[in-house]
């Protein structure tokens, strides 16, 4: 089994639940080029992630996230993708399953499904708002601000699943056991940056006061859904915990 982007906080969770894998980095393993590697099974992870970066780069989110998945594609074997919310719109305000049309709002959205279409044989795994112990994160962001500030901004008007990437990588087991195709594999429960931020706090016993703002006030160049909480229609789908224990994990790993 080869692990792609094993560096970044998935990669990483993966790593500890696959420990016999070939787990490469980005610097060990640019899947940007043709690539010429042995193995059975393709844990796909690296990817661009960038999402407001994605907007001014079109051609570098291109390049990691399609041209990067049909290289791994053309290894000839099966691949697991893990792709995100993010390719829905947000206007259905019920959680989206599998058969929902994807309808991508940003760059990094429409590069991120344009790479699922190039997976022929394996699972295409829709995750939402992903957070670890490591890595560039929502809780690690909070952590740290909550620290030194008395009040942070955060938006309200975006909803999703917090997901934590120790329970997605242990879901990958059970994943491998089932049909392939498209798979929404997120947590229980639903919030918004707001409430999540909150809760992150009060885990964490940090005294910082979560002032709410919409999307437009933050302004950021990337849209995103304004809804995107991810459910499984599918027999037998891997059930997560509700994303308030997968924080009490996280915490406890910082």
């Amino acid at each position: 089994m080869l692990i792609t982007g094993a560096g970044g906080q998935l990669g990483v969770a993966l790593r500890e639940v696959f420990p016999g894998a070939d787990a490469r980095t980005r610097a060990e393993l640019d899947v940007t080029a043709p690539l010429e590697v042995e193995t059975d099974l393709v844990l796909h992870v690296a990817a661009w992630t960038d999402v407001d970066g994605a907007e001014a780069d079109l051609a570098g989110a291109e390049t990691a996230n399609v041209t990067g998945t049909r290289n791994v594609a053309a290894l000839g074997v099966p691949v697991v993708y893990y792709s995100t919310d993010y390719v829905f719109d947000g206007r259905k305000r019920e959680p989206y399953v599998e058969s929902d049309e994807p309808n991508p709002l940003s760059v990094y959205a429409r590069t991120k499904l344009a790479g699922e279409r190039e997976v022929r044989d394996g699972w295409i795994v829709r995750s939402s708002w992903l957070f670890g112990w490591t890595g560039k994160n929502f809780v690690r962001t909070m952590l740290a601000l909550g620290a030194e500030r008395d009040e942070v901004s955060v938006v309200a008007d975006q909803v999703g699943c917090p997901t934590y990437v120790g329970h997605l990588a242990e879901a990958t087991q059970e994943l491998l056991e089932l049909p392939g195709g498209v798979w929404h594999v997120a947590a229980e429960g639903e919030c918004s940056w707001a409430e999540f931020a909150r809760a992150i706090f009060e885990e964490a016993g940090l005294d910082c006061r979560v002032r709410e703002i919409t999307t437009a006030e933050l302004g950021r160049p990337a849209p995103r859904p304004a809804y995107s909480v991810l459910r499984s229609e599918r027999e037998g789908a891997p059930r997560l915990p509700h994303w308030r224990e997968g924080l009490r994990a996280c915490l406890q790993r910082l």
